[in-house]
């Protein structure tokens, strides 16, 4: 969701490169941008839907997005590890809680003995 500044400068200076699955825009500037470095290259932006944050690109989308990629990953190209977004899920009922976690259950599970504690004498 863009405010008034990026909507104007998106029609002045950027061209669209293309939409992801879920309706995100993505932006090249029709010129080059000096960047860090001394480097001349185009600037890159993406328009977030309303309320996302900037984990939601998805992977064909950030190399591309990060300059790494001269253009973004083909869908079918996709490898298996890059998976589709996940909001974060921490501070939720559907965080992870693993076995043994106090939010899991509430309780923590029996000692079994096997800890030893280390001692500098030892």
């Amino acid at each position: 969701m863009a405010n008034f500044g990026t909507w104007l400068h998106t029609r002045r200076k950027g061209r669209l490169v293309g939409k992801d699955a879920d309706g995100r825009s993505y932006y090249e500037s029709t010129g080059p941008a000096r960047q860090g470095g001394g480097v001349e290259r185009p600037e890159r932006w993406v328009i977030y839907l309303k309320g996302e944050d900037a984990s939601a690109v998805p992977p064909e989308w950030w190399g591309w997005l990060h300059h790494t990629l001269d253009a973004p990953i083909p869908a079918e190209e996709r490898k298996p590890w890059q998976l589709p977004y996940q909001p974060n899920m921490t501070g939720t009922a559907q965080a992870y809680r693993p076995p043994g976690s106090l939010y899991s259950t509430g309780q923590h599970p029996p000692a079994t003995g096997d800890y030893e504690a280390w001692t500098p004498d030892a």
